[in-house]
């Protein structure tokens, strides 16, 4: 499955990153939760990272090979 913007993605590894506001070292965890808003060739994707509120912690580039698409409907099997 290819990663598009607007997909909801998760880390599949933990990354360190820059909170946005108060520019603090953050620790982003295996299976934290954002969304894609721009590709880079489908080989790295900038990822916004936000709070329950919506309110944007982190906004960081992270490799393809680091993010699991998040999907909410099952796929059809063919019989």
């Amino acid at each position: 499955m290819t990663i598009k913007e607007y997909d909801v993605v998760a880390l599949t590894n933990e990354i360190q990153a820059v909170h946005q506001n108060t520019h603090q070292p953050i620790l982003l965890r295996h299976g934290q939760v954002g969304t894609v808003v721009m590709s880079f060739a489908d080989q790295a994707y900038l990822v916004d990272f936000a709070d329950a509120q919506g309110e944007t912690y982190a906004m960081e580039t992270v490799p393809a090979t680091q993010l699991m698409l998040l999907t909410y409907e099952p796929m059809l099997v063919e019989t």
